[in-house]
């Protein structure tokens, strides 16, 4: 079934400045630790309150064997590229892909936005790549059509990976030696403009040994989209609208799901993409259904989970929707205190940063 979700929005008197807090500029991570599993996890329990620090890979001894962990399975795909308006060399465009209207149409950002009229052609790639502007949508982004040789080339995406750069976010600004780092290591379905990146701590290795555990884990995909990641505008938060992103809970994740939820194991999201997923079907029993479609869910405090039992989720820009999900998971004022408490350990933060196990 194909659904379209947006959430009915609890009141609430909290500000977006409420979700605010100040990181000095050295706590941003700007490489990826090796191995993967070596970077360090907040652990925080919602029931004794208690703060522990340890490191990702201990993660294992806080799962039990009836547990499931649900994966967010999308793939990042080389969605940044840069090229010029047809006929005039001189006149750069950048475009970064948003989301997949088509076969060959994306919703994407491009800059300089004023100069992107449509009708405006684009060359890509030395002319592999051709690209027209077909209309203007909310907040300015652009519809392109691409067209390409489709004798030499499958599909678009045989092209980005040729000319395409990984879209790294703006706050890391060194380069990235090795694309796969921002890439899971169960990375599957092409569609993302961002990492899923609570996932980025995994290792194969520490999967066999959760799996060998006795803990399930269960794909389930949502093609991760900019506007997750950007600091909320509005004053008011309930003022903010979420952009929706395509999702997908396969019926063998639903039904392992809801076997293990039934014998007493808990549902533990893997990042607020995969909570975000679980949390847009699950219905008032915290039942899952096998679902695909479009979500816009937002979540903050006042939102009343129906499914998920813990989480594991990297440390969130200020004034975020994802800084308000975590918040509303726990207490906010429990969360803005760990915040306080990382900022003062010195850990790493945002993408490439540390981890927080909240249970």
């Amino acid at each position: 079934m194909n659904h379209a979700i947006v959430n009915k929005l609890p009141e609430t008197a909290l500000r977006t400045s409420d979700f605010y807090y100040d990181l000095p500029e050295d706590r941003i991570a700007q490489h990826p630790l090796e191995p993967r599993d070596s970077s360090r996890m907040m652990v925080l329990d919602r029931i004794t309150g208690g703060v522990e620090h340890k490191r990702f890979y201990d993660v294992i001894n806080y799962l039990q064997p009836n547990d499931v962990l649900v994966i967010n399975d999308s793939k990042v795909i080389p969605a940044r590229l840069y090229g010029h308006v047809e006929g005039r060399e001189d006149a750069l465009i950048e475009l970064l892909l948003l989301r997949q209207r088509d076969l060959d149409t994306w919703e994407t950002l491009v800059k300089p936005g004023k100069r992107a009229r449509v009708g405006m052609k684009l060359v890509f790639g030395d002319g592999i790549l051709h690209a027209e502007v077909t209309d203007i949508v909310e907040e300015g982004n652009r519809i392109i059509r691409f067209s390409y040789d489709r004798e030499r080339y499958t599909n678009l995406y045989e092209i980005l990976h040729q000319i395409g750069l990984m879209p790294l976010p703006p706050y890391i600004t060194e380069r990235l030696q090795d694309k796969d780092r921002y890439q899971t290591v169960y990375a599957r379905e092409e569609g993302s403009a961002a990492a899923p990146t609570a996932g980025l701590h995994f290792t194969p290795e520490l999967l066999e040994r959760i799996r060998a555990k006795g803990v399930a884990i269960v794909p389930v995909m949502l093609h991760v989209g900019l506007g997750t990641f950007r600091p909320v505008k509005e004053d008011k938060i309930t003022d903010h609208v979420m952009h929706t992103e395509f999702f997908s809970v396969p019926e063998e994740s639903a039904r392992i799901i809801n076997e293990r939820k039934a014998a007493g194991g808990r549902l533990i999201c893997v990042g607020t993409t995969s909570c975000r997923t679980i949390e847009s079907v699950a219905d008032e029993n915290g039942h899952i259904p096998a679902m695909q479609g479009d979500t816009g869910i937002f979540i903050y405090p006042g939102y009343r989970f129906k499914a998920v039992d813990a989480l594991i989720t990297n440390f969130h820009l200020p004034e975020s929707t994802l800084l308000m999900l975590v918040s509303a998971f726990y207490e906010k004022d429990k969360i803005m205190q760990a915040y306080r408490i990382a900022v003062e350990e010195k850990y790493r933060f945002f993408s490439f940063g540390d981890a927080m196990f909240i249970q």
